[in-house]
């Protein structure tokens, strides 16, 4: 709490007068271009890894990263705050991407292969039964990098599971079908400081380098 509170005053004093402007103008609405839906994770923070200013990135953090799956009639399979998210940002922002980030280091990954039913917490072990699916397709022999250790394994494969459950919601299947939204798979190596793309055509993540970034960019402008 005390770096938090000496942070403030900080910013006020240092960071504030450079930012007012933009604040000012923000004050009266936002237009973030993606939801980010990342880990809760302290060492996951988006807006440094990706050089993001205020306003940019409507962002969405939780244990895990997990995505709920769409039930029947286009509503949640139990909890409400991330469809609520996803509904905002599609419907009210218009957002033209969703990105799906995942972290290497993953505790909620950690806890899911040392056996979520040991989880003592009752809210934790429940939540993330939304990574389960994830956990039985690395068991049955789908893994992305072979090099990695078992969780950092689930991780990238939870990724992409939940860019599906992404996807189980109608607004957002009638967004990408017209052509007016995508979403995106991302993994952050946390000893490396790196950032990774998924690339479906290779079926693994690839670094985002200067040469990767291009490949992206030109994607999104095609």
């Amino acid at each position: 709490m005390k770096k938090l509170i000496e942070g403030i005053v900080e910013f006020r004093r240092n960071v504030r007068p450079g930012y007012k402007e933009a604040f000012g103008k923000l004050a009266t609405g936002q237009s973030p271009d993606t939801l980010f839906i990342a880990c809760s994770d302290s060492r996951v923070v988006p807006n440094l890894f990706a050089s993001t200013n205020p306003g940019d990135l409507f962002v969405l953090r939780n244990v895990g990263n997990l995505v709920p799956e769409c039930g029947n009639h286009g509503v949640s399979s139990g909890e409400e705050s991330e469809p609520a998210a996803i509904e905002f940002s599609v419907l009210s922002l218009n957002v033209a991407n969703i990105i799906v980030c995942g972290h290497s280091e993953c505790g909620a990954m950690r806890a899911l292969v040392a056996d979520r039913g040991k989880v003592s917490a009752p809210h934790l072990k429940s939540w993330l039964r939304h990574g389960d699916e994830a956990l039985a397709r690395l068991k049955s022999g789908i893994s992305l990098d072979s090099s990695l250790s078992y969780h950092n394994q689930l991780s990238q494969v939870n990724v992409l599971l939940q860019m599906e459950h992404v996807k189980s919601y109608p607004i957002v299947q009638k967004r990408i079908e017209e052509g007016t939204l995508g979403v995106h798979g991302w993994w952050f190596d946390l000893a490396k400081a790196d950032v990774y793309s998924y690339e479906e055509q290779q079926k693994k993540f690839t670094l985002i380098d200067e040469e990767e970034a291009a490949r992206i960019l030109e994607r999104l402008e095609s």
